[in-house]
């Protein structure tokens, strides 16, 4: 296995991933994902930044899921409960992106944000070297309770969203069409850049063969 392949691959990944994030933050007023409405409310209920509390948040799901079954965290959950936080964080200091207009001009930008999040997943998670707190989370759940992982989701997101709404977390119209935006970019991207990872490690295992 090509890690150094693999992880560069992540690390890009990861940072397409989070830029999605801001950039859907950054049009808020439209609605965004459940779990980014929970980091929102606690950003604007309790102060912190937004990605403190994805990275707190994060980490709070992967002990769960380590008491609930330990193979679904290595060592990219843990990068990826640091790292998504951290960028999204990073992006918002830097202040380079659109922010809202409330006008009919934010929905392009707010689906556009939708999408490069579905690749940045897509590209992570392709790298395999471990998936998001949340994926594990729900997975490991899923075990636990011998039920679909689908209905799991559904379920756990749908309490993630109520409890951000009571906060105060932005929830809107997009609030509740994001994944069947994302979801189908997320599987498409992660097929493809699979098989291109798969392809890159038996050209590299080819190449150490050659040279052994």
């Amino acid at each position: 296995m090509n890690y150094k392949f693999r992880w560069s691959f992540y690390m890009v990944g990861i940072m397409i991933f989070s830029l999605g994030i801001t950039m859907t933050i950054n049009m808020q007023h439209l609605g965004i994902h459940p779990w980014d409405v929970l980091n929102v409310a606690f950003f604007e209920k309790f102060g912190l930044s937004i990605g403190s509390w994805n990275i707190i948040i994060s980490l709070i799901l992967i002990v769960i899921s380590w008491l609930f079954d330990k193979r679904y965290i290595k060592i990219g959950t843990f990068a990826n409960a640091i790292l998504v936080g951290a960028f999204v964080d990073f992006y918002m200091w830097l202040g380079f992106l659109p922010v809202a207009t409330n006008t009919w001009v934010d929905i392009p930008f707010m689906i556009l944000g939708i999408i490069v999040m579905g690749f940045g997943g897509g590209m992570y998670n392709a790298a395999g070297v471990g998936s998001g707190p949340r994926d594990g989370f729900m997975l490991s759940l899923a075990d636990k309770l011998g039920a679909p992982v689908g209905r799991v989701r559904i379920i756990t997101e749908s309490i993630v969203l109520v409890i951000g709404l009571l906060i105060g977390g932005p929830v809107f119209i997009f609030t509740f069409i994001f994944t069947f935006i994302q979801s189908p970019i997320f599987q498409f991207i992660y097929l493809r850049c699979g098989k291109f990872v798969l392809k890159m490690d038996y050209t590299n295992n080819r190449t150490s063969e050659r040279g052994a």
